[in-house]
């Protein structure tokens, strides 16, 4: 009988892998502004870059994943990885201009990070796992993309604050090892098989059913609520909130990802008890209430400790969702996953950029961002608080169309099956 322990652990290292490679660039924006001279708008693209390739790259892999089987493009993807990271070491010195180099390293590791995201969670999903239990694996697995972060964010800082900003290409090639060994891990763990095409429910199918809009709605609002507060709160704390960088990192996105991490390993220890819809309401709530803190209150202590409790309060809504159109279509395949991805990462891309945008024109002439600046507690003259005041619409969606897919829920009754034994939306 097959065992897939080491497979789980293999697939663990690829969420960690994703932590790597969405969370170490932020930790560099402070050197990047002072080194390179890059203004927050096009630091800001560097995260649109990313999460923007990442879903160009899901789009491609929805359509062959099911196709071609995990193991080659699982490898393929933590190469990408590792080179991406290597490059974000030296591509800024030997090409025509540093942020040509940036964009260029962002793209690489994006498409490794894009690929471990469509396949990486339906792996998981596939392996041996009572139906009830299956929320609660989601869950675990998703809190190593958190450990991730907190070993980026901390390692990273204390790492710069050892070798110093002008060492800083040392951190991204000490990160690539770690893509890299589990590329080798790939090449040997036993993998499940995909759906296959006369078994698995069509995109066609999926993309006409309510409750796969909600779900698609749900990982736009879940992508951008999380990587908004996530990507920006480092240099909030420096630049708004006049923090150093060792203990703004370590007090802000370090302590945000420490308790999303602790969010997901209590919902997937227990989670089973616990009601995944009113559990995501909750959690919406408790993000809405997070960036109304950081944006409102005057205090320093009281904005880091609103960005380090959001990590709690959106650690359910990624992988919830995933959750939720797993268990409404349990035949959707890596497909299905690949196109919640592909919506997750426009919140991801989107939600940054949105933030940096707004951040930018709150201090450029008059206008309703202007105004609402001046509203806000000072920031240093960063716009960050403004950015993220407007960035507070995504929890809000989260809660609502939470409430409103359990109403539907409520009032559909059980699932109805279809000829295959899979729940059909309506």
């Amino acid at each position: 009988m097959t065992t897939f322990a080491h497979t789980r652990r293999a697939c663990y290292t690829g969420s960690f892998t994703q932590a790597i490679v969405n969370n170490l660039a932020p930790l560099l924006f402070i050197v990047f502004q002072t080194r390179y001279q890059v203004p927050l708008e096009m630091l800001g693209r560097l995260v649109l870059l990313n999460f923007t390739t990442q879903l160009v790259t899901d789009v491609v892999a929805v359509r062959y994943a099911d196709r071609i089987g995990y193991r080659l493009p699982l490898v393929v993807a933590h190469v990408l990885a590792a080179l991406g990271l290597a490059l974000l070491a030296v591509a800024p010195a030997i090409a025509p201009s540093p942020y040509l180099g940036l964009c260029a390293a962002v793209v690489v590791y994006a498409v490794g990070g894009g690929l471990l995201e469509v396949l990486v969670s339906p792996v998981v999903d596939a392996l041996p796992s009572p139906q009830e239990g299956k929320a609660a694996q989601m869950s675990l697995l998703h809190s190593f993309y958190c450990w991730g972060q907190v070993a980026v964010v901390a390692g990273s800082t204390l790492l710069l604050a050892w070798v110093g900003q002008d060492a800083w290409q040392v951190l991204p090639l000490v990160w690539a090892v770690v893509p890299m060994v589990n590329a080798a891990a790939f090449m040997r763990v036993p993998l499940p098989a995909t759906v296959p095409d006369e078994h698995r429910t069509s995109l066609r199918a999926l993309l006409g059913a309510p409750a796969f809009a909600a779900a698609i709605v749900l990982m736009l609002a879940a992508g951008a609520a999380e990587l908004t507060m996530s990507q920006w709160s480092s240099l909030f704390a420096e630049e708004g909130l006049g923090v150093s960088k060792v203990w703004g990192d370590l007090a802000g996105p370090c302590l945000f990802a420490v308790l999303m991490g602790a969010g997901r390993v209590v919902y997937g220890l227990w989670g089973e008890r616990i009601p995944l819809v009113p559990a995501m309401i909750s959690c919406g709530a408790l993000a809405t209430v997070c960036y109304l803190v950081v944006c409102l209150s005057g205090s320093p202590v009281l904005s880091l400790v609103g960005c380090a409790v959001c990590g709690l309060a959106v650690s359910l809504l990624w992988p919830g969702t995933f959750s939720l159109a797993s268990a409404r279509f349990p035949l959707g395949g890596a497909a299905m996953f690949g196109v919640l991805a592909v919506f997750g990462d426009a919140g991801g891309a989107l939600g940054p950029w949105i933030a940096g945008a707004a951040a930018d024109a709150s201090g450029a002439g008059q206008g309703v961002l202007r105004g609402l600046a001046e509203l806000l507690p000072d920031d240093g003259g960063s716009g960050l608080r403004t950015g993220l005041a407007v960035a507070t619409v995504f929890p809000l969606v989260i809660v609502a169309v939470t409430l409103l897919y359990g109403v539907a829920a409520r009032r559909r009754g059980p699932a109805v099956r279809g000829a295959s034994g899979e729940a059909v939306g309506r």
